[in-house]
């Protein structure tokens, strides 16, 4: 089963722990199992757009989908065979610590 992961900022964290891992550790466990088949680093909220189309009409707005205050700095899709691998994978990102993650399991068109 495919897992987007979503790496996001927290404002609202004074002080955060000590990771249990570095990124370069976490990218090879990841990646060096395959359950990490792509991923990246997103580009700061200010070069982010939103695209509606309401009533025929096209609008675009600066920045990230409305009131978010959690700000999505990356992203990684896992490959992985339950939910719970992917949450243990994903609680051992440096940024479990530092900020946020989410994970979102997909839905393939064809299921």
């Amino acid at each position: 089963m495919r897992y987007l992961m979503l790496v996001l900022t927290d404002p609202d964290l004074d002080t955060p722990e000590e990771p249990p891992v570095s990124i370069e550790q976490w990218v090879d466990e990841a990646y060096g199992t395959d359950r990490a088949v792509e991923g990246d680093r997103l580009r700061p909220a200010s070069e982010a757009k939103t695209i509606r189309r309401r009533r025929r009409e096209v609008i675009v707005s600066d920045g990230p989908f409305a009131e978010a205050y959690e700000l999505i700095g990356g992203f990684d899709v896992l490959e992985c065979d339950t939910l719970e691998e992917a949450v243990e994978l994903a609680s051992r990102h440096p940024m479990a610590t530092a900020g946020v993650i989410q994970l979102h399991p997909a839905w393939p068109l064809d299921l």
